[in-house]
This record gives C-alpha cells, structure tokens and sequence, in this order.
C-alpha cells in the first residue's frame, strides 16, 4: 500500500486539485479492490492545523492529519496556491522543510499547476525540469533561474519530482501517475472514466502569448511595442536596434533578457497569436490568414505556427472554430 499525503495548504488553494486527485486515486482502489488484497493507495488530507484555515474557493478545507502526524510517506501531492506568493510562503513556512525531509526519505512529490513556485522555493527543483501554468512561465522564470522550465509540457518527470502544466491538467499528471503505480489498463480506464485525454504531453495548443512586460527597460518595451503594432511587416533587428539607438548586438542581449525570447522568437509568436486569433474566428481560411500576418510561405508558415502550437494551423481551425459560422 502506497501512502499519499494530499497536502492542504493555508490559504486559498485550489480544492479542485485537492478534490479531484483524491476522487481519482479512490476510484483506483475502489475499482481494482479484492478480498484478500489492501487497496493500492493509503490517502490522507494533510496540513499544518486542525482548523480549516484553508479556503478552496466557496468552502474550507479541514485536513485530517497534520504534517507532524507522518512519520513516512511514499507520495506528496501539492495543490496550487492562489494566494499571493511571499504571503503563502510565509503561512506555510513549516511545509518546507518538512518537504526536503520527506524527500530525502524517498518519498516522492507531484506540485500541480502553479504548486511549483512553492516547490521552487525549497530548492528541490534546482536544475530539474519542471512545467507549471503557461500563464505564470515568465515570472517563475525570473524568481528560479536555476530550475528548468519546460512551460509546454504537461507532465514532467525527474528523481522522483512530478510536475504538471496549468489548471485542470492536473488530472493527466494524476492519470500518469496512476499508470505508474496501478499500471497502463488502470490509467487508460480511469482516463475514460473521467473523460481525461490520456498521453497529451503539450500545453501549447492552450497558450495564449503576452509578451514579458515586468521589466523596466524602456527600449525593449518601445521595440515590442513596435513589433506588436506591426507584426504583418518584415522587420530587421538592425532596423529596430537603430529605431532604439542601440548597437545590434546590445539590442538583441537586452531585449532576450527582458523577454526571455530573441527578437526573431517574439515577432514569431506575436504573429502567431495574430493567426490564431484571426483562425478563431472561422471567417478566413488558413491561407488568408497566412498573408495577413506576414507570411508568404505555406510552409513556413506552418512549421513557425506548429513550433509555438504543437498543432498546424488546419488542426488548430478544425479544433477552435467558432461553430456560428460553420
């Protein structure tokens, strides 16, 4: 029997995350019992105070145990914190270091969405790859230069760290570690019991780009200013370096600090977005799409928008248009 501690953090978590991981691996004992056999997972709502000082939304969340109460786990399971990050961390700053200590024991932990910024903050981590919500990729970028950011993928996987991309695509990680541990008949039945995609390993098709903006360089800002102003255009970066009076090689350093993307990357993907938009839409086909945001090329074109989509521009049409004018 595997023992699981569901964490149930202070403050305002995301009960989905804590519900629907406990339903799923319930149902995996449930459907996979026998007389003589244990259920495969010991599951146990875990956190740092008996009284429900976690809100999930509508409701608080009242855990059963407390962190001092395990004595060994063998799965740590942490669900997205919504509050605001120093504070949370702040409130929960005995979860830390319990963290470590489990994870030295051999225990092993699944962060969902936006949990890594916590799991971050302990250091575990450091130069492993990791996913969270394609929303928060820049600025977890900046707070932990030293993991590696994988933002696309759904599920990563690395010396017993398991993270997931954003919001309800935590239910894939489960479903993986499901298989992991009850096998591949289990997960494929649980992923068609609960209507789960199962093998999806990429968040881009969700992504939606905006451009990094935290930071205080005015000069990169008036250059993506530019580039998102007139992304249909051919532009040069030699053309925006002089526009910002700065030497190319200047330029290209400080604008790939800033945004964490080269200049060719940005105006790509700003394009990108211009063309998923316009496909949204339904009213255009691919190729018109294709011309009004600069592109020439069917096959550039194609191979630009799968590099940020992981979906051609046909699948992403036949997938996201709008139904009133089909």
């Amino acid at each position: 029997m595997k023992h699981v501690s569901i964490i149930v953090p202070k403050g305002n978590v995301s009960a989905v995350n804590i519900a629907g991981t406990h339903q799923m691996l319930t149902w995996v004992n449930e459907t996979y019992k026998t007389p003589r056999e244990a259920p495969l997972f010991r599951i146990q709502l875990v956190g740092l105070e008996k009284s429900p000082d976690s809100k999930g939304g509508l409701f608080a969340l009242a855990p059963e145990v407390l962190l001092s109460d395990i004595e060994r786990t063998d799965l740590i399971v942490l669900p997205a914190i919504h509050s605001e990050f120093q504070q949370s961390l702040e409130d929960n700053r005995e979860l830390n270091p319990w963290l470590v200590k489990h994870y030295k024991q051999g225990a092993e932990i699944v962060s969902l969405c936006i949990s890594s910024f916590f799991l971050a903050s302990t250091g575990l981590l450091d130069g492993k790859p990791c996913s969270t919500h394609w929303a928060s990729a820049n600025v977890f970028r900046e707070l932990f230069p030293k993991v590696d950011l994988v933002d696309e993928k759904i599920v990563t996987e690395y010396d017993g760290i398991y993270t997931s991309g954003g919001a309800y695509a935590f239910t894939n990680l489960i479903i993986y570690i499901i298989e992991k541990y009850a096998g591949r008949e289990a997960a494929i039945l649980a992923a068609k019991t609960f209507m789960i995609d199962i093998d999806r390993s990429s968040q881009s098709p969700f992504m939606v780009f905006a451009g990094q903006r935290s930071h205080n360089d005015k000069k990169v800002l008036k250059a993506q200013d530019y580039l998102e102003r007139h992304y249909h255009e051919k532009i040069s970066v030699n053309d925006l370096s002089e526009m910002v009076s700065l030497g190319r090689r200047t330029f290209e350093r400080r604008f790939k600090k800033a945004t964490m993307n080269s200049v060719l990357e940005y105006h790509q993907r700003v394009r990108v977005e211009a063309a998923k938009r316009q496909l949204e839409g339904g009213r255009k086909t691919v190729n018109e799409v294709m011309y009004e945001v600069g592109y020439n090329d069917a096959k550039a074109f194609r191979d630009v928008f799968k590099k940020y989509t992981d979906m051609t521009p046909v699948e992403y049409s036949s997938k996201y248009t709008s139904r009133i004018f089909s």
